[in-house]
């Protein structure tokens, strides 16, 4: 971290009377107990199913021209990440005993017990993502991405229904991105579990959006720059894996130097705060995030389904941990591409040369 970030935060200015204070920064708690606590605390990492799964079942998988279900089962196809893919069709008016030329299975009680399922993306309507869930439990899948729209973002009958899914991924110890995103990329293990035309260049920065349509646009401006990423995540509605979640799993992550974040509402607030807090002493934290208005708060809870947070607790919140705010979208092309293509500096001794005063 930059002398400058380190004196922003130590020389915070109080907040105003109307801001209310901000949660504790909580560490994570480790075991020091034994050198082989400390081995397991650092191997015990249930994201792995999502980033790296050695098996991915596809609940939705079809060869309908146009489908999400469709794109996401190609992508899988044409990206290396070395794994097993098992289409998954429910619908019982579905004549297909193949997709893609692939064996295709009606539940996912079909597929063999000797292959263990890491990874399950969800991508059917959201009245049947219940039930396939709750199958997702019975075969001991570890991880999913759930694509479907439809849940908090509605209204409450959604908000009761994407609860009731949490519930039963929870009995079953799965973890959950989304719902309402476009899936998880892997570039440099060649994993594209998405649904967007193409997967993005390895590099070694992490790029997180709770929106689908900025992280398509970042795609398609990364590829036409030539500017790689480590991770590509659309977040969602963060049912279940947050902010903190994710931050600190790319902290962890050698292939990962810098993260940045498209952010509409904060979530878990003192989850955020205590992973950035740590993750942001190590690798750059940069946050664009939009609602400073209430016309744009209201349009991110109308997407998301969460409150979007007071803009000044929030700039209190990013300076107390570290985390660099940016204002414009452009700001967040250039300072990815600025990290993808340069070496972090060592310190605050900066030279400017310019032909203009």
């Amino acid at each position: 971290m930059s002398a400058a970030a380190t004196n922003s935060r130590m020389t915070l200015p109080p907040l105003p009377k109307s801001v209310a204070p901000l949660p504790p920064i909580q560490k994570r708690t480790t075991s020091h107990g034994t050198a082989h606590d400390l081995w397991k605390h650092f191997q015990e990492r249930p994201l792995d199913a999502i980033f790296r799964p050695k098996s991915v079942a596809l609940i939705g998988a079809s060869e309908k021209e146009g489908s999400v279900g469709r794109t996401i089962l190609w992508n899988l196809l044409s990206s290396p990440f070395g794994g097993t893919i098992y289409p998954v069709n429910n619908n019982p008016r579905n004549p297909h005993k193949s997709i893609f030329g692939i064996k295709s299975y009606q539940r996912m009680q079909e597929i063999p017990e000797q292959d263990p399922i890491d990874l399950a993306i969800i991508a059917v309507p959201a009245r049947v993502v219940k039930s396939v869930m709750q199958d997702c439990v019975e075969v001991g899948v570890k991880g999913a991405i759930i694509i479907s729209a439809g849940f908090k973002e509605t209204g409450e009958e959604g908000a009761k229904l994407e609860k009731e899914i949490l519930d039963i991924a929870r009995r079953g110890h799965i973890r959950v991105v989304g719902p309402n995103c476009l899936g998880v990329m892997n570039p440099i293990g060649g994993l594209n579990a998405t649904f967007a035309t193409h997967i993005a260049k390895p590099g070694n920065v992490a790029f997180i959006s709770q929106s689908g349509a900025m992280c398509t646009s970042i795609l398609d401006w990364s590829l036409q720059a030539n500017v790689g990423f480590s991770s590509f995540v659309s977040i969602g509605s963060m049912a279940d894996i947050n902010w903190g979640d994710i931050i600190y799993y790319l902290g962890d992550d050698p292939k990962t130097k810098a993260i940045a974040i498209y952010m509409e509402t904060i979530g878990d607030a003192r989850s955020f705060m205590s992973a950035a807090s740590e993750v942001a002493f190590t690798k750059p934290i940069i946050v664009i995030k939009p609602g400073r208005t209430e016309q744009a708060a209201a349009a991110a809870a109308s997407h998301t389904g969460s409150l979007a947070g007071s803009d000044d607790v929030l700039d209190a919140a990013f300076k107390r941990c570290g985390v660099l705010r940016v204002n414009k979208i452009r700001e967040v092309f250039e300072i990815v591409e600025l990290l993808g293509k340069q070496p972090l500096p060592r310190g605050n001794s900066l030279a400017v040369v310019t032909n203009a005063g």
